[in-house]
Order: structure tokens, then C-alpha cells, then sequence
């Protein structure tokens, strides 16, 4: 079997949230035609006992814990060196140890880096050898978007990180190494950031475990009886988020309270910023903070909402809703990335009013419900898991591609 080396910027296991669901699926799907030898980061110590259930499918794991805070500060150093600080976080002696211990070992096969600061570690391999550079979003254009919704100084530092990442996301496209996205949409936005669109930009599209987030699973009912309840699912330390469910609370529930008095919305995510957690305050907001199962939760919600302002990519919690056929009303950039129907028009909105009203008439059970059926329809098409994780694997097994220069 032939030996890959596997760079993964958080341990991808438990797969419980976006970065992490792609990387384990991809792992898996490698380990199935590779021996994996994984570099990753723990930065959360809860992860910590996970490592061992990712045995079955690796020969070899390095896995690092990372303190954030102290990390951050470590990032600073990209201030004096002119390097983004994303790619200073993930600059770390112990990973560049063992990957060069591990390149010595045994020469790799192919080598695949998920996020773009882990392909930092690729210049310990030879060019010879076949890698692929999982960028999953234009980081660096995340970054910009932030710079705008945010207060000087920090707005500038964001900018600033926006300007070196994105040079660094650049430099790559001029190497033997396919850069892949999570999306058409995304590989698009890169390739329009180039002098010249590049033949090594491509794209291998998000799954969902189709089993798993089933609409026939029986599962508890954990909302109180009578109510029209509205549920938002995804981390809740990640700033778009946060940013998601406060304009929603703030500016777009109240609408939808007024009207109709027995609905609630419900935010369930683990690591609640406490910005979150006051919005709790809210009649009818209730902030659940970590669940162990957030099917229930979408299940036995009415509408599920996905009010991004800020949005990089293909939003994971979006394809959950749907593989559950639950009716998803979002904004523009939620949407982003899915090939969805013109039909979905109906059900999207960037306006707080039009928002509001398109979740009285999903709670009121009106035509938007139907979008349920079709959105279940729409992810076993075009999200299933075994069919994308095949578009990876052909990457890695086909010729290395050089890009002139």
C-alpha cells in the first residue's frame, strides 16, 4: 500500500464541526488506498482522547497540542517577519520534526495538507512527489471581509492578514500541487485573485453523512410542546456565528415573536461567546451551548435559519438542515457554493424584513415547507460523501501537475 503523509491543522476527529467533518471523511476515504502517517494539531483538550480512534486509519500519528492564546501570541511574531500570522500559528518545531523524521523515514507517495498554513510543511518534500493542498475556502478573503465589519486597529491588522495570506495562498499555484476548494464558487473567487487563472485550481464539493442525518430517525422531541420553534446549529466561538444568530435575535426574531407569539429560537452550539450567551435575555432565545446530539434539535425544529453575513465557502450546518428535510431560510451567503435550484430564490433573503417574513410563513406552515423535500432530494444528488471523496482520490492518483512559470 502505497504511504501518504496527512497535514491537518486540527485533529479531524470527532467530526462534529465544519473544518473537521471534511477532514475526517477525506481521512477515511484515503485510508482505504493509502497508509496514513497524520501530523495534526489538539487544540482543544476535550479532543485530547480522541486521538486513539483515529488509529484504524493511520500507521503513524503525531499529534501536537495547542494552546490558542499562547499560540496567538506567538503568531505576533508575523508582524516583524512580513509572514501572515495564520501561517506563523501553525509554525510549530515539534510538527516540522516529525515530518522531516518522517520524510527520512520513508520517502511519501503523496502528500495531502488540509487549510492552507499546513502546506508551510510541504517544503520538506521533494517536488517529485504527487500532493494536494485542500484550502477548503480564500481564507485570506475572509479575513478582508472581517476587516470590514470590525473597529480600527483591529480592522487594519485584518487587512493586513488578508494582504499576507492571501500571498501565501497565491505562491502555490505556482508549484507541482493541485489546490483544491470547497466549491466551484470558491476555486472561482481564487483563480479571479490571479494574474492568470491557473490549470492546478479545482474543487471538491462538501458531503454530508446521508445516514446519519436521516429524516426518518426517531429521535426525542427536546422542545417544549406547542411552540414554532426556529434552530440555528454550528460552533459558537467562531465570530460569523456569533455575528449569524446576534443580527438574527437582535433585529430579525422580534418581527417573527410579534406575530406569532409561540415561536422560539433556539441557538445550538458549543463554546457559547458570552456575547451568546446574553442574548439568552431575549423572550423567547434560548442558547443551549453544547449538545451531544444536534439532530433532535433539527428534527423537531420547524425552519431552520442560516442568517450568515459573513460566509466563506459551503456551510456544513446548511446540508445537515436539508439532509433532515427541514426547511432552510438563508441569506445570500449562506447559499454560497450550492448549486441549488432557482426555486431556493424563494427562500432567500438579505433584508431583515423579508427574512422575518419568510419564517412566519415557513412556521405558519405555508408553501415554504416543501422546500424540506426537495432539500433532501437536492444533498443526495449532489453532497453525497462516497461520490465527492472520488473526485480527492483521483487528484492524488493522477499525474503531478506543473504549472509554468
Amino acid at each position: 500500500m502505497p504511504n501518504l503523509l496527512f497535514l491537518c491543522h486540527r485533529i479531524p476527529y470527532p467530526p462534529n464541526k465544519g473544518d473537521k467533518i471534511r477532514s475526517f471523511h477525506f481521512l477515511r476515504a484515503l485510508a482505504k488506498q493509502y497508509s496514513i502517517s497524520l501530523a495534526t494539531f489538539v487544540d482543544d483538550p476535550n479532543d485530547a482522547r480522541h486521538v486513539s480512534a483515529l488509529a484504524p486509519y493511520c500507521a503513524r500519528i503525531c499529534a501536537v497540542p495547542l494552546r490558542p492564546r499562547l499560540q496567538r501570541l506567538w503568531s505576533l511574531r508575523g508582524l516583524l517577519s512580513g509572514k501572515s500570522l495564520s501561517v506563523e500559528y501553525y509554525d510549530h518545531p515539534e510538527i516540522w520534526h516529525w515530518v522531516r523524521k518522517e520524510v527520512a523515514r520513508q520517502t511519501p507517495d503523496a502528500v495531502f495538507a488540509y487549510s492552507s498554513p499546513m502546506a508551510q510543511y510541504l517544503t520538506v518534500v521533494d517536488d517529485t512527489v504527487r500532493r494536494v493542498i485542500d484550502f477548503v475556502d480564500v481564507d485570506s478573503e475572509k479575513w478582508r471581509a472581517y476587516a470590514t465589519a470590525k473597529p480600527w486597529p483591529v480592522s487594519q491588522l485584518y487587512r493586513l492578514e488578508a494582504e499576507r495570506l492571501g500571498r501565501f495562498e497565491r505562491s502555490w499555484v505556482r508549484s507541482p500541487a493541485s489546490c483544491v476548494f470547497v466549491s466551484k464558487a470558491e476555486a472561482q473567487l481564487f483563480n479571479s485573485l490571479l494574474d492568470v487563472p491557473a490549470k492546478n485550481v479545482s474543487y471538491v464539493d462538501n458531503g454530508v453523512d446521508l445516514d446519519y442525518f436521516s429524516p426518518d430517525a426517531n429521535l426525542p422531541n427536546p422542545f417544549p410542546r406547542e411552540r414554532r420553534i426556529i434552530v440555528f446549529t454550528g460552533a459558537m466561538d467562531y465570530w460569523a456565528n456569533v455575528d449569524a444568530v446576534t443580527w438574527f435575535a437582535r433585529e430579525i426574531f422580534p418581527q417573527i415573536r410579534a406575530a406569532l407569539p409561540a415561536s422560539e429560537f433556539w441557538i445550538v452550539g458549543s463554546r457559547p461567546a458570552q456575547s451568546t450567551q446574553r442574548l439568552g435575555a431575549i423572550e423567547g432565545v434560548t442558547v443551549t451551548g453544547r449538545v451531544d446530539d444536534i439532530r433532535p434539535y433539527l428534527q423537531h425544529a420547524h425552519v431552520a435559519v442560516a442568517p450568515m453575513r459573513i460566509a466563506r465557502g459551503v456551510q456544513n450546518k446548511v446540508l445537515e438542515a436539508m439532509a433532515m428535510a427541514k426547511p432552510v431560510i438563508g441569506t445570500t451567503a449562506a447559499f454560497e457554493g450550492l448549486h441549488l435550484p432557482a426555486a431556493y430564490s424563494a427562500v432567500t433573503s438579505d433584508g431583515v424584513p423579508e427574512f422575518a417574513m419568510l419564517c412566519i410563513e415557513a412556521l405558519s406552515e405555508s408553501s415554504i415547507s416543501r422546500f424540506g423535500a426537495s432539500g433532501r432530494e437536492y444533498v443526495e444528488r449532489h453532497h453525497a460523501w462516497s461520490r465527492n471523496t472520488e473526485k480527492l482520490l483521483s487528484l492524488l492518483n493522477g499525474p503531478i501537475r506543473l504549472v509554468p512559470t
